[in-house]
C-alpha cells in the first residue's frame, strides 16, 4: 500500500525531492527550496523473511517498489505544478548494501543490517584484526557490520575479488543515473573503512581478498554525482532479468541533479540544522539511535573502550565532523509487539498508544510480571517472559519501552565518560508520535523536545539537495 499526503502549491520555487531508504518504509518527500512540502509517497521496503531471522532484498524488487515510489511521487507533483524536480538526495540505512559486478548488475541479494549471518565469519576473522577492528574503524565487530555479510558471501563461492561494493542508497542512486560512490557516513557503517586515515583499511582488504577498488571513489554527502536518467541509468530489471536503463522516469524527474545525502540517522539529525555539541539526537524507527556531534575521531583507544559497549564513533555527513551512534532494537521489538498483537494499521497502533497511556509508566502489574530481552543492537530477537495473568498489548508495549530505556541509560553513562554529558534533547522518527514513546524516553533522556515531522530523515535529504540548487541555474527543460 502507497501512504501520501500532499498540500495544494501554486507557483512553488524550486523543487527537491528526498528519498529515505528505510528497514520498514522507503519514502520519496518532495518540497520547494524553502521546505515547504509538496507531495509526499511511501512503500513498504521488499525484504524476504526466511528461518532464523535471515532477511534479504532483491534487487529487482527493490528497484521495481523505488520506481513506484518515484512514479507515484512525481505524479503528485505533476498534479499541482508544472515545476520540474531539479534535485534528489538520497538516504537510508547503514550496513546494507549491493555487491555488483563489472556491468552494474547486482550479484547476489541485500542482506538487512539486523540479518544474523555473518556473525560465524566476523568471529573467525584473524585475531589481530579483530583486536584492532573496533580502533580502527569505529564499529564493534559483529554480524551487523557489512564485512560480516561479505565474508559469509565469500564462504558462500562468491568472487568478492570480480565485484564492488555499493551501500544501499549508492546503488538505488546509480540505478537512476548516477556514478558510483561511496559515501563517506555510509561506508562507514561497514567496517572497511579506517577512521584516522578516512581511507579503506588495507588489512580488511587483505582478510576478504579484495583491494581498493572494491570500494568505488569516496566523497563527501551532498556532492552531486549524476543526473536522473542520465546514460549510467539502468535501474529496472527487465523481462529477460537484465538491468534496462531507465526509461519510466517521469519527465519531471528526468534531469535531476542526484545525490547521496548519507546514512539515514545523521541525516535525520541534521534536518533542522546543526546540532550543538551537548545534544543528543534519539532517531527512533526500525532502529533508535542516540547521535552525538564531535568535531573529530577521538582515536583509537577511545573508539576501543566505546565498543565495548556497542558505541560507533564514525563520520558524519557534514565534511570534517564525526559522530558518536550509539544503537538499540527498540523500533524492531515494538514492531514485533504490535504484529503479535494483531495490530497492522495506524488506528490499531493509536489504540494501543491510548492503552498504554491508561496505565502508568511502571505498568499497572507486579514489577516481575513481565521480562523483556532483546533491545541490545547485537540481539534484536524479542524474548518475553510473562509471570502473571491479566497482560495486555499495552502491558507489553510498556514493558519493552522500560526495558529499552534501561539500555539507553548504560549507552549514556558510557558516552558521558568519553565527553561531557549532554544538556539536552530532540526524539524523532516514525514512534515519536506516540505519547506513551515520548513518555518512557522522557524518563531517561536529557530535558526533551519531540520532532513533529513525520519524515525527518527525508526531509533532511530534502535539505541535501536544496543545497546543489544553489550553484545550479534553474532547469531549462526535463531532459538530462
Amino acid at each position: 500500500m502507497i501512504a501520501a499526503r500532499r498540500a495544494p502549491v501554486v507557483n512553488p520555487a524550486r523543487l527537491v525531492a528526498g528519498i529515505d531508504l528505510g528497514s520498514t518504509g522507503m519514502k520519496m518527500l518532495v518540497t520547494d527550496e524553502t521546505g515547504h512540502e509538496v507531495a509526499v509517497a511511501q512503500v513498504p521496503t521488499p525484504w524476504r523473511s526466511g528461518p532464523g531471522g535471515t532477511t534479504e532484498m532483491d534487487a529487482g524488487e527493490l528497484l521495481a517498489a523505488v520506481r513506484t515510489l518515484v512514479t507515484t511521487a512525481a505524479g503528485r507533483v505533476a498534479a499541482v505544478t508544472d515545476a520540474p524536480i531539479e534535485a534528489v538526495a538520497l538516504a537510508g540505512m547503514g550496513e546494507t548494501g549491493m555487491l555488483i559486478d563489472s556491468h552494474g548488475a547486482p550479484v547476489a541479494p541485500a542482506y538487512a543490517w539486523f540479518d544474523p549471518r555473518g556473525a560465524d565469519q566476523a568471529a573467525a576473522f584473524p585475531p589481530r584484526l579483530r583486536a584492532d577492528f573496533a580502533g580502527r574503524t569505529g564499529l564493534p565487530l559483529g554480524a551487523q557490520v557489512s564485512v560480516a555479510k561479505l565474508a559469509y558471501l565469500r564462504d558462500q563461492g562468491v568472487r568478492l575479488d570480480r565485484a564492488r561494493w555499493l551501500n544501499l542508497p549508492e546503488f538505488v542512486a546509480t540505478a537512476l543515473g548516477a556514478d558510483p560512490v561511496s559515501e563517506y557516513s555510509l561506508t562507514s557503517r561497514t567496517g572497511l573503512l579506517d577512521q584516522d586515515t578516512g581511507r579503506p583499511w588495507p588489512e580488511m582488504l587483505r582478510c576478504l581478498g579484495v583491494d581498493e577498488t572494491f570500494l568505488p571513489p569516496l566523497v563527501a554527502a551532498g556532492t552531486p554525482v549524476g543526473l536522473a536518467g542520465g546514460p549510467a541509468a539502468s535501474g529496472f530489471q527487465d523481462g529477460a532479468g537484465g538491468f534496462a536503463p531507465v526509461e519510466w522516469l517521469p519527465a519531471n524527474v528526468m534531469g535531476a541533479i542526484l545525490t547521496v545525502a548519507g546514512h539515514d540517522h545523521l541525516v535525520a539529525a541534521e534536518a533542522s540544522g546543526g546540532l550543538p555539541p551537548d545534544h543528543y539526537h534519539v532517531s527512533l524507527g526500525t532502529a533508535e539511535v542516540l547521535l552525538r556531534v564531535i568535531d573529530g575521531p577521538l582515536g583509537f583507544e577511545a573508539r576501543c573502550r566505546l565498543a565495548e559497549h556497542l558505541i560507533n564513533e564514525v563520520r558524519h555527513v557534514v565534511p570534517g565532523k564525526h559522530v558518536l551512534v550509539a544503537g538499540v532494537k527498540t523500533g524492531l521489538l515494538l514492531r514485533r509487539v504490535l504484529q503479535t498483537a494483531g495490530i497492522h494499521d495506524r488506528a490499531g497502533r493509536d489504540a494501543l498508544d491510548a492503552a498504554a497511556m491508561s496505565i502508568p509508566y511502571e505498568g499497572g502489574l507486579p514489577d516481575d510480571a513481565i521480562e523483556v530481552a532483546g533491545a541490545r543492537n547485537d540481539d534484536g530477537v524479542l524474548k518475553l517472559t510473562v509471570r502473571a495473568d491479566g497482560v495486555s498489548p499495552a502491558e507489553v508495549f510498556g514493558a519493552v519501552l522500560r526495558h529499552s530505556n534501561d539500555e539507553i541509560a548504560l549507552l549514556i553513562e558510557a558516552m558521558d565518560r568519553e565527553l561531557p554529558a549532554a544538556a539536552t534533547s530532540t526524539l524523532t522518527g516514525g514512534w515519536a508520535g506516540m505519547a506513551s514513546v515520548r513518555r518512557a524516553r522522557a524518563q531517561v533522556l536529557p530535558p526533551m523536545t519531540a520532532s513533529t515531522r513525520e519524515e525527518e530523515t527525508a526531509y533532511g535529504a530534502t535539505r541535501a539537495a536544496a543545497r546543489l540548487l544553489s550553484t545550479t541555474p534553474p532547469m531549462i527543460g526535463t531532459a538530462p
